[in-house]
């Protein structure tokens, strides 16, 4: 299992240096892109912040995935798919739980950080 996790954390660290080290800036910042639209969005609506909703508000949970997976699921996708090419090219095995972490930090990450951040924001205008 050590192994595993060594394979995990080495596979890790190449991507920031390997080909394709570009997507690993412009993932987030399509997924910010994504956050602030959203964020502003949720502002004019009246709700409330949207990670801390998330994690409170149970009745509105199952909605509130929806509408972030409208706003993100495209980009997720984009980035688990990129992530996949990256790991043939490299690795020439493809390591699915790998992709998906990095898919995740890349891109749903950011927009659960950013889009509450930017609610509360733009309120305070």
């Amino acid at each position: 299992m050590e192994e595993i996790w060594m394979r995990f954390v080495e596979n890790l660290n190449d991507r920031v240096s390997g080909p394709m080290k570009f997507r690993l800036l412009l993932q987030p910042a399509m997924a910010a892109f994504f956050a602030i639209r959203s964020g502003l969005l949720d502002a004019r609506t009246g709700k409330p912040p949207y990670f801390w909703s998330l994690l409170t508000d149970p009745a509105h949970r199952i909605d509130m995935l929806n509408d972030g997976w409208k706003s993100i699921g495209k980009v997720f996708i984009l980035a688990l798919l990129l992530d996949v090419i990256y790991q043939v090219m490299v690795l020439k095995f493809v390591y699915p739980g790998e992709a998906i972490y990095v898919a995740f930090v890349l891109a749903i990450l950011p927009y659960l950080i950013l889009r509450g951040l930017v609610t509360r924001i733009a309120r305070k205008k």
